[in-house]
């Protein structure tokens, strides 16, 4: 007479507690960088006559931003499809991963150059870190030249 088991063994059990301890966390997440969580971190954007709202997604590179602001910067053209702003420093990348599912409006952080990216128009980069989304006002984004830019936190 035979026995069959019924649920997992004793030994699956181990593989998988241990598989779960080496592989990073984010192959167990739910939400990769293709599908952040917003958080309720709201920023405004300020340069010529416009204001823009963007609303900040969960990850470190996002919090270290953050914790820069209020910024005085300068917004400048770059391409065809960007807006470009330097940051006084760069951003931590911790956690950073590729993401594929890039649209206009996104808010980036480009880290070979440690510079703010606010995209108007499609784009597809390696170096990217997204930030955020624009909310409101993005349209401004359009507008060419070079202006004072002021970044602060709305709530």
């Amino acid at each position: 007479m035979s026995v069959s088991r019924i649920g997992p063994t004793r030994r699956g059990l181990l593989v998988s507690a241990a598989a779960a301890a080496i592989l990073p966390t984010r192959v167990f997440s739910q939400n990769g960088p293709d599908d952040q969580e917003r958080t309720d971190v709201k920023i405004r954007l300020i340069f010529d006559t416009h204001t823009m709202t963007a609303t900040l997604y969960d990850n470190p590179s996002a919090r270290d931003f953050v914790s820069m602001l209020p910024l005085q910067l300068e917004i400048d053209d770059f391409g065809s499809n960007e807006k470009i702003a330097y940051l006084p420093r760069k951003l931590t990348v911790d956690g950073h991963g590729p993401f594929s599912n890039e649209r206009p409006y996104d808010l980036c952080y480009y880290m070979p150059w440690g510079n703010l990216a606010m995209f108007y128009a499609d784009y597809k980069h390696p170096g990217l870190v997204r930030l955020g989304r624009f909310d409101d006002g993005y349209k401004a984004l359009h507008v060419r030249g070079k202006f004072p830019l002021r970044i602060e936190r709305i709530q």
